[in-house]
C-alpha cells in the first residue's frame, strides 16, 4: 500500500513537472509572437522607410520610434509619413511634429502622404516634413484646437446625485460636470486654447514657408479637399502614396525603383497581459477617452 501511494506521488509529480515545462513552453513562444516587430532589410541598397500613423493620435511613443529607427538606418535615405488620421491630442501631435523636424535637421528626406484623412494633429505633423503630397480628395486642414467638456448637472438632479468637490483653488474644478461653467473660466479656457491655436498657425506658416496672416485666414477649423490645399499653398503636389515614395526617392537621390520598408505597430507582449487586469486596462480606456484635454483633432 506504501509503495502504492509513493508510485501516485511521483506519477502525479511527473505530471505537475510536465504541465509547467509545457507553459513555459507556451509562454516563450507567445512571448515570442507578440515581440515588437523591426522591418527585415534586404542586404544592400538605398531604401525609402514608410511611417505609418493612421486614427487618432493618442500617444507619439510608436511613431516616434519607427522615426528615429529610419532615421539611424544609413541604408534608410528617405522617410515617407503616411498619414490617414483626423488629428488627436495635442501634446502628442506636438511631440511626433517635432521628431519630423529633427529628422530633417539631420539631412533625412522626408516627406508626407496624405490618405483619405490628414486634418488638424494630423495635419499639423505632416507640415514638418520636405513635402507634402495629398490625393485630390483628401480631407484635410481643420487647422483649429478643440475641448470638450460636459454638464450633467441636470441630469444628476433628476437621478438624485449629488457631487461634492473639494479644492484648493478657485479654477481647479474648471470643467466639473457637476455644475456650470462660470463666465471667468470660460475666459481662462480661451485664453488657452488662443494660445495653442497660434502654436498651430506658426507651424503650418513656418512648415509651408507661407505668411501667418494667410494661414490665420483659414485657421478657423474649416477642412479642405486635398485639391483646395494645394490651390492654398498647404499641400505641394497630388498623387498617392506610390506617387510620394517616388518623390521621396527622386529627392534621396536614389536611382531606380526603391526598396520599401513599412513600420509596424508595436503589438503588445504577453507580459503586458499577464501583469494588467482587464478592469486596470478598462479603467484607463474610460480615463482617455473620458478626460477633457486640449485636442487638434476634426470631429465627423
Amino acid at each position: 500500500m506504501k509503495k502504492k501511494s509513493i508510485l501516485i506521488g511521483f506519477i502525479a509529480l511527473a505530471v505537475i513537472m510536465m504541465v509547467f515545462v509545457g507553459l513555459i513552453v507556451l509562454v516563450t513562444a507567445l512571448k515570442a509572437m507578440f515581440q515588437p516587430e523591426t522591418p527585415s532589410f534586404a542586404r544592400g541598397g538605398d531604401k525609402v522607410g514608410v511611417v505609418e500613423i493612421t486614427g487618432v493620435i493618442a500617444d507619439s511613443k510608436e511613431t516616434i520610434r519607427w522615426i528615429n529607427y529610419f532615421v539611424e538606418d544609413d541604408e534608410v535615405k528617405a522617410i515617407v509619413l503616411r498619414i490617414d488620421s483626423p488629428g488627436g491630442g495635442v501634446g502628442a501631435s506636438q511631440e511626433i511634429y517635432r521628431e519630423v523636424v529633427k529628422a530633417r535637421e539631420e539631412r533625412k528626406v522626408i516627406v508626407a502622404s496624405l490618405g483619405g484623412l490628414a486634418a488638424s494633429g494630423g495635419y499639423y505633423v505632416a507640415c514638418g516634413a520636405d513635402k507634402i503630397m495629398a490625393n485630390p480628395g483628401t480631407i484635410t486642414g481643420s487647422i483649429g484646437v478643440i475641448m470638450q467638456f460636459s454638464n450633467l448637472e441636470e441630469l444628476l438632479k433628476k437621478i438624485g446625485y449629488k457631487g461634492y468637490v473639494i479644492k484648493s483653488g478657485t479654477y481647479k474644478d474648471v470643467g466639473s460636470p457637476f455644475r456650470e461653467m462660470t463666465p471667468e473660466e470660460r475666459a481662462l479656457l480661451q485664453e488657452v486654447i488662443d494660445a495653442v491655436h497660434q502654436q498651430f498657425i506658426k507651424a503650418v506658416a513656418k512648415g509651408r514657408q507661407l505668411p501667418i496672416e494667410k494661414v490665420a485666414a483659414i485657421a478657423d477649423g474649416r477642412i479642405f479637399s486635398g485639391e483646395q490645399a494645394r490651390a492654398l499653398g498647404l499641400v505641394d503636389e497630388l498623387g498617392n502614396l506610390e506617387d510620394t515614395i517616388e518623390m521621396a526617392a527622386a529627392m534621396a537621390g536614389i536611382e531606380g525603383r526603391p526598396s520599401v520598408v513599412y513600420s509596424r505597430k508595436r503589438r503588445p507582449s504577453l507580459f503586458d497581459y499577464l501583469t494588467e487586469s482587464v478592469a486596470q486596462r478598462l479603467k484607463e480606456e474610460v480615463q482617455e477617452t473620458t478626460h477633457p484635454g486640449l485636442n487638434y483633432i476634426w470631429y465627423q
